[in-house]
């Protein structure tokens, strides 16, 4: 049985990740961290997991993290690298939520988070956390820093086309513009995620830059093998999970040729977590509610030079815990898909 330490329980991917260990069949979770919660039944902040989960919040003192197998820190930026290293030191496996192992360049963190890396050394071993890229070197990891939200979608619509160095698209025009439901934003009080502000309503924002646009590009570029670039734009959709990514690439002359859904349909065909559908497909993000299942769709309207990936996944589950816990079976030789055969939630 693999004890599990949570850090930071009380936000929507702690909770998330509370309600997928419920049900996994070879993970136990031992602590989960709140100092403001300390003491409390975690059952008792979240009804929905009456029964299921019966561990109380405690402070990171006392939770004895350094005894757990694994440690996910589902915290705002800066909090695990702060704990990162006691925690390798004594032999725990770190899976970390946040940012502060995405991006290799400590300079760029610094810019895009707005505070200095603090521990810079472990940068170099950290391994990105997403799956269908890096299963083997995940397998071999104790430190994880996972692929964001926004990140994940984008970067599984344009794997099959960049992998190996393929020249099929224009690497350096690409646009995606996704949309992400307001559970994106965190457990937090702010006046744009208000039901009164967000409800009903629809914009864009960060389109100076996104902090997650070095992540995209920094994926994207190691896929390819060369610089990649992309125009990225988030908007907030009045929901409350989702993402839906609509991904633009102007095709080479070299790539006029390809059977796009056939290329999608073989590079995805063993993977359990990625869903390509029938051509002319829509995906919608009810379809992938609570699961963590990207589905994806590729268009080429009238046979011409522009390529339209659509993909969709819960921002919460493939976008953050979800994915989480499918690095976790690996980083111990689980199942894949242990804990996470998940039948999405409709309507």
């Amino acid at each position: 049985m693999i004890k599990v330490g949570i850090v930071g329980g009380t936000g929507y991917t702690g909770v998330e990740l509370l309600r997928l260990l419920a049900g996994h069949p070879d993970a136990e979770v031992v602590a989960v961290t709140s100092r403001k919660e300390a003491g409390m039944k975690v059952a008792e902040m979240f009804p929905s997991l009456r029964g299921r989960v019966d561990v109380a919040f405690s402070t990171p003192e006392e939770a004895k993290l350094t005894e757990c197998d694994v440690v996910f820190f589902a915290t705002p930026h800066g909090v695990a690298m702060a704990q990162a290293r006691e925690l390798l030191e004594a032999g725990v496996k770190v899976i970390d939520l946040a940012a502060d192992f995405r991006l290799k360049d400590a300079a760029e963190f610094q810019k895009w988070y707005a505070m200095e890396h603090s521990c810079t050394d472990l940068l170099a071993e950290a391994v990105y956390g997403l799956p269908e890229v890096n299963r083997d070197a995940i397998k071999a990891a104790r430190l994880i820093g996972m692929a964001g939200c926004y990140p994940t979608s984008v970067q599984l619509g344009l794997l099959p086309l960049l992998e190996g160095g393929k020249r099929l698209i224009d690497t350096q025009t690409l646009i995606a513009d996704c949309k992400s439901g307001v559970s994106g934003a965190g457990r937090k009080a702010e006046v744009g995620t208000l039901l009164a502000e967000a409800g009903d309503n629809f914009k864009a924002y960060a389109v100076k830059g996104h902090r997650h646009s070095p992540e995209i590009e920094q994926g994207l570029s190691a896929i390819h093998g060369a610089p990649v670039r992309l125009t990225f734009v988030p908007h907030l959709t009045p929901m409350i999970r989702g993402i839906h990514s609509t991904i633009y690439a102007r095709i080479t002359p070299e790539g006029r040729d390809t059977d796009f859904q056939a290329l999608f349909e073989a590079r995805f065909a063993g993977e359990p977590f990625v869903d390509v559908l029938p051509a002319g497909s829509h995906p919608e993000t009810r379809s992938v509610r609570g699961s963590n299942t990207a589905r994806i769709a590729v268009h080429r309207p009238g046979n011409g030079d522009l390529l339209i990936v659509l993909v969709v996944e819960d921002n919460l589950v493939k976008g953050a815990s979800g994915q989480a816990v499918q690095v976790m079976n690996l980083m111990f030789g689980q199942p894949e898909t242990a804990g996470l055969d998940i039948v999405p939630l409709l309507p």
